[in-house]
């Protein structure tokens, strides 16, 4: 089955794209290089095409119910305008996936955000507990007719300020507006996934090409850049950092335990989360340095003294601080920041030092 393409992909294809299979989308994974691209959201502004995020609607009498009690976040907490990061959990608290929930400023309905291929999944299991709890809400599948890109950047509210009929720099961090960029209708929200000031900025499939066209003097970048900048920062990546089956972690061992909300209310994976939180967690995602200039991939064993007490979820040689860095789990005793570890890398040890996330501000940059 041929990957999907997204509304952007003939632009992409111009602009000289490499691309890969993405979630079961033809992205691009890079256009100059992915350290010009890193250094132009770093420094300036870069365009990413994030149309491979599924989006799903979900409205009705019983949709703030239906969110708020399949997410460990409180949905009824957030008002129209706001966003919330926040996950689905399975029954014995895993994480299925992590999402943004956008309450649309304008509009009586919730924008639900997983990650690239998890729009199905989510939304059976949407439909499934509507159904099983007897909520009025309706719920549909908007991926394949809508647009996303993320302006990203110290120069990203600028840029898309010049182009938007809305006062885009007045927007605080996760809320949004609807306005028109250009003559296209759009849902503009400051959010994104680098570490960087900036907005993500949704509209119909349709308008690709006019969006594009505003946005033409923009620095292209994609999925290269998109993952070592949001590895400096020490955002989780769905299926790597945590997989339901590959790599089960609840929130408070995939270091999010700032989504989990207990105060007066139930939720899919309640009972699971009370006991973690009452008793000891068996890993925690740490961030690593390394000392030598050796990179850590997925699945490289980390050690002490010699013992086995972890392994590599994520890494890469980041390019701001020109060291090699990795998330990854290890067993609570080794977790706390300094602690000298050592990670396996082509047959050798390589030794490593636990420091906190975000990395741009543990490792001086």
């Amino acid at each position: 089955m041929s990957p999907n393409q997204p509304p952007l992909y003939e632009a992409h294809l111009r602009a000289g794209a490499d691309f890969t299979d993405f979630g079961g989308w033809e992205m691009p994974v890079s256009f100059d290089s992915i350290r010009a691209e890193h250094r132009a959201v770093r420094e300036d502004v870069g365009l990413f095409d994030v149309s491979h995020m599924g989006q799903l609607l979900v409205d009705g009498p019983g949709a703030e119910t239906l969110l708020h009690r399949l997410t460990p976040s409180d949905v009824r907490g957030v008002e129209p305008g706001e966003a919330l990061y926040t996950c689905f959990l399975r029954s014995d608290g895993i994480i299925i996936d992590d999402i943004v929930v956008y309450d649309h400023p304008e509009k009586s309905e919730y924008v639900v955000v997983p990650n690239a291929g998890h729009d199905e999944q989510l939304l059976d299991r949407l439909r499934e507990h509507a159904d099983r709890w007897n909520l009025d809400a309706g719920i549909a599948n908007r991926t394949a007719e809508t647009g996303m890109i993320a302006v990203q950047g110290p120069e990203a509210i600028d840029r898309v300020d010049t182009a938007a009929e809305g006062r885009i720099d007045r927007l605080d961090p996760f809320t949004s507006m609807a306005t028109k960029v250009g003559d296209v209708e759009c849902l503009v929200a400051r959010t994104g996934y680098t570490g960087e000031d900036g907005v993500e900025i949704l509209f119909s499939a349709e308008e690709a090409k006019a969006i594009d066209r505003l946005f033409d003097d923009t620095t292209r970048c994609e999925l290269g850049a998109r993952d070592t900048l949001r590895l400096e920062t020490g955002l989780l990546l769905s299926g790597q950092d945590f997989h339901p089956e590959d790599e089960p972690h609840d929130p408070f061992e995939a270091g999010i335990a700032f989504v989990v909300d207990f105060d007066g209310r139930d939720f899919v994976g309640r009972s699971a989360l009370d006991q973690a939180k009452e008793g000891e967690i068996d890993e925690q995602l740490v961030g690593l340095r390394l000392d030598e200039r050796a990179i850590a991939r997925h699945g490289h064993q980390i050690s002490a003294d010699g013992d086995l007490i972890g392994r590599v979820t994520s890494g890469t040689m980041s390019p701001t601080l020109e060291v090699p860095i990795a998330l990854g789990y290890v067993a609570p005793d080794f977790a706390a920041a300094g602690t000298d570890l050592a990670v396996s890398i082509r047959d050798r040890s390589v030794e490593a030092t636990v420091v906190d996330t975000p990395f741009l501000e543990s490792c001086g940059a």
